[in-house]
């Protein structure tokens, strides 16, 4: 009967949770006592749960998450709850509890990142949405409508993972995040147009950005948005925020020509940020001379902003050094999309994240066949398996291909100058 008894308990307290129940950190409410663990953040410490430091704005709360992402950690430095915390689960996702929401106060704009994680380990990638304000409480919603529950096979849902300041770009700093008031929602009706300007891009030097369509950038001269192709797509350039963007409505197909071929041979993502309502599919092209074109498909989530980073590898056989277009195509039926910030960048050659040499390596996990980046040029990496075997070496590189890396954990030797080593794990999904 005790166990009996206990199982109930398990079964009404992730009930709860799933049905709106925030994650508060109050006394009296949940997270407060649950068991948190800080990964990848160089000395990893603690996260601590504090009295709100900014009651002034939306969140009122009492009391509040605080994580310090350290200069010298990884980019997707996180926490996370310790699996079978009573209060979060097991569960699993459904209509009544996909939509997740957090609170969160930033100094800086960058990618909040949530992961979903079952008892056995199972778990998709983390789904990411930057914060657009700094220095005051913000509400960033988190689709996971279309996120698949794990095999039966693989337990269900009972971690929650969270990374509040993932940031590729690196940290100038130290950057405290404040996050709090967790919700899983059901989903609610989404506007037809976004009431909000897409996500102001990070501060880049003129050499690193080849910028399209970008208030933030200048952009390169006598780009034709609206050339002719027989396309059904309706273009216009709105204000939002103050803000132009480029809307596409009635999407079937649209270009984008330049006026003469860039060379992004020398850059390394794609970035770009969408707004829909009612696309279920996007695909954005890299076209060369020939034409030679290549399709990205752009994950969706519905009535939000999202920024998109692409690998210029992602765009196979396409001569980098010629780009003279870009299309877009929206799938089934005719769905209005909304653009901004399409530009090309690289990172600096020299970003340093510790005093000691050490490297950012980045994406981590990172997708079988995606080059694993590294900040700066270094003379060797070896890829050992986890047995200790030697699978693969790398000399006066500054990547690493995942290629012939099968799905597992694989650790990374990186030898730097003057002899300095640093070992990473890596991921490969």
């Amino acid at each position: 009967m005790r166990n009996f008894t206990f199982i109930l308990m398990v079964l009404f307290a992730s009930v709860s949770f799933a049905q709106n129940a925030p994650v508060n950190f109050e006394a009296d409410g949940f997270g407060a006592d649950w068991t948190w663990t800080v990964f990848e953040n160089e000395t990893n410490p603690a996260l601590e749960i504090i009295d709100n430091p900014d009651a002034s704005g939306i969140n009122t709360s009492v009391k509040v998450a605080k994580f310090t992402a350290l200069q010298a950690g990884a980019a997707w430095a996180g926490v996370e709850s310790a699996h079978g915390d009573t209060d979060l689960g097991p569960f699993v996702l459904d209509e009544t509890n996909s939509i997740v929401k957090i609170m969160v106060w930033k100094s800086v704009i960058s990618d909040v990142g949530i992961k979903l994680v079952a008892n056995s380990g199972w778990a998709q990638v983390e789904l990411k949405v930057a914060n657009t304000r700094v220095n005051e409480w913000e509400e960033l919603t988190f689709d996971f409508s279309s996120y698949p529950n794990p095999p039966e096979s693989e337990g269900q849902y009972d971690q929650i993972v969270i990374f509040p300041d993932f940031n590729l770009d690196g940290r100038e700093q130290d950057n405290v995040a404040y996050f709090d008031n967790i919700t899983f929602n059901p989903a609610e009706a989404i506007a037809d147009e976004p009431a909000t300007a897409a996500p102001t891009p990070p501060a880049r030097e003129a050499a690193n950005v080849l910028s399209v369509f970008s208030n933030a950038y200048t952009d390169v001269a006598g780009t034709e948005f609206n050339p002719g192709w027989g396309q059904s797509t309706v273009v216009s350039t709105v204000e939002i925020e103050g803000n132009q963007t480029l809307k596409y409505a009635n999407l079937n197909y649209q270009g984008t020509q330049f006026a003469s071929a860039l060379d992004v041979s020398g850059m390394e993502k794609l970035h770009v940020d969408m707004w829909t309502a009612d696309a279920t599919a996007v695909n954005i092209f890299a076209i060369s001379t020939g034409p030679v074109e290549t399709a990205y498909a752009l994950p969706i989530t519905a009535g939000q902003w999202v920024s998109y980073d692409i690998p210029l590898s992602e765009f196979e056989g396409v001569d980098l050094a010629d780009v003279i277009q870009f299309k877009f195509d929206g799938g089934d039926g005719t769905p209005s999309i909304y653009l901004d910030n399409l530009y090309f960048y690289k990172l600096p050659t020299s970003v340093s994240i510790m005093e000691n040499n050490e490297f950012l390596v980045y994406p981590n996990p990172v997708k079988s066949g995606t080059p694993v980046q590294l900040s700066a040029l270094v003379r060797q990496v070896d890829v050992f398996d986890i047995s200790g075997k030697l699978i693969q070496s790398a000399t006066n590189t500054s990547f690493v291909e995942t290629g012939r890396l099968n799905r597992g954990v694989y650790m990374m030797r990186i030898h730097a100058e003057k002899g300095k080593i640093q070992i990473n794990k890596l991921i490969v999904k």
